[in-house]
């Protein structure tokens, strides 16, 4: 059932996704948490937002690749990828331990969505899975026209997702180049944090470009480099 939910919507999990790969900033709280959901512990429920960047998406994928771990089975739905498909795509999964669901705001306003999340968040408690679920902004504020959905929400745990400081994100990308087998030194690292915008995955797109143009160049990274290949 995992593998053929996951096949079906056409989402792979990425291979890095994992807890390991995530600084967690002040966030170590909710790792803690979504670390025991992903084992079958803990919170049943877990609702987390954050603007984007921040790594929601990560950590949903992070949490299933737990959970495979733990021979559980598990589903990553992004609902932002599959708005054209069917309320149905949600038919089935109480038989998951757990189902990860990204996006919950692109469905507020929407009946048949709202009514289709409400009842297979029924089942799935009543099956005893668990949910974990993301949005842009707190439950209260999603707008769903069935109050019942943001009740439901609010049973379990919420944490607003912290952003990195410059210092954190700065170790963030020292640490990743480091792992790609790059040498990036703090001043070129703030360079780039200076001149480029600070989302996380803007950043990280940076670094995928800079590593493949100092492999073919056979170059190091340094300002001049940064410049000509991030163009700035």
């Amino acid at each position: 059932m995992k593998q053929m939910n996951q096949l079906t919507l056409g989402v792979g999990l990425k291979d890095d996704a994992t807890f390991a790969n995530y600084f967690a900033g002040k966030n170590s709280l909710l790792l803690e948490e979504l670390n025991k959901s992903a084992c079958g512990r803990g919170e049943r429920v877990i609702y987390f937002y954050g603007t984007g960047g921040q790594g929601s998406t990560h950590l949903l994928q992070a949490c299933c690749h737990k959970a495979n771990e733990q021979q559980l089975r598990s589903v990553y739905i992004p609902l932002a990828s599959i708005m054209d498909l069917s309320p149905d795509i949600f038919e089935g999964l109480e038989t998951l331990q757990l189902v990860c669901i990204d996006d919950v705001h692109m469905i507020a306003g929407k009946p048949l969505w709202e009514e289709a999340f409400f009842h297979v968040y029924n089942r799935l408690h009543a099956h005893g899975g668990h949910l974990i679920a993301t949005a842009n902004v707190a439950p209260k504020l999603l707008g769903f026209t069935l109050p019942d959905v943001i009740s439901r929400l609010s049973w379990g745990i919420v944490f607003q997702l912290q952003p990195l400081t410059d210092d954190e994100k700065l170790q963030v990308l020292m640490m990743r180049a480091e792992r790609r087998g790059m040498t990036l030194s703090e001043e070129v690292g703030k360079f780039i944090l200076t001149h480029c915008p600070r989302h996380m995955s803007t950043l990280f797109a940076a670094l995928d470009a800079l590593d493949k143009m100092s492999l073919a160049a056979q170059r190091k990274l340094t300002i001049p480099f940064v410049k000509t290949v991030l163009e700035i």
